[in-house]
C-alpha cells in the first residue's frame, strides 16, 4: 500500500496527514509543543492514538521509542557514522539503508522491503512517498519513518 505524507510548511509544532494512494486521508500526526524532546503522536482518522514516539533525552546519538498502547515496542537509534546516516532498529530485526537527506531510502527485514521512502519533488513543503509491504502493519511501518525524518529534521536545524 502507497502512503503520502506531506507536512505544511508554515505549522506551530508537527502537524499533518498521512493519504492513502487514492488521496484519502487515512492517519494524523500531532506533535507536542513545548517539550522536551521531540514527541508525535500517530491517529486514526476517528481520533484513537494508534502509535506514540518519544526522542529519549540525555543520549549522545538521538534516540526514539515508538510505544503502542503504553507498551514500548521499538527503539531507534542513530549511529555515530562519519560518512553517512545509519540507524539501527531495537526490538523489530528491521534494518535501514539508503539516502536520507534526499528521502530515499529503504526499511528491510531479512532482505525484504518492509517501506520504501521516496522524495515527491517539486512540491510545496516537504512530501513524500512510502510504498509499505503489504504483510507488515503499517503503523508500525510509518512510525518508524516518522522518527527518522525526526532526525532528519533535527539534523537540518
Amino acid at each position: 500500500m502507497k502512503y503520502y505524507i506531506k507536512q505544511h510548511v508554515f505549522t506551530f509544532g508537527d502537524k499533518f496527514s498521512i493519504y492513502d494512494e487514492n488521496g484519502n486521508e487515512c492517519f494524523y500526526v500531532e506533535g507536542e509543543v513545548f517539550t522536551f524532546g521531540k514527541k508525535l503522536h500517530l491517529y486514526s482518522m476517528n481520533g484513537a492514538e494508534l502509535s506514540y514516539i518519544e526522542q529519549q533525552l540525555f543520549s549522545f546519538l538521538p534516540k526514539y521509542s515508538i510505544y503502542r498502547n503504553g507498551t514500548e515496542i521499538a527503539e531507534i537509534v542513530k549511529e555515530f557514522t562519519f560518512f553517512h546516516n545509519s540507524y539501527t532498529i531495537n526490538g523489530l530485526n528491521w534494518t535501514v539503508d539508503g539516502n536520507f537527506l534526499d528521502h530515499d531510502y529503504a526499511v528491510e527485514s531479512q532482505g525484504r522491503n518492509i517501506a520504501v521512502v521516496t522524495k515527491e519533488w517539486f512540491t510545496w513543503g516537504d512530501a513524500y512517498q512510502i510504498d509499505v509491504s503489504d504483510v507488515i502493519d503499517p503503523v508500525l511501518a510509518l512510525s518508524v519513518v516518522l522518527v527518522i525524518d525526526a532526525c532528519i529534521d533535527a539534523e537540518r536545524d
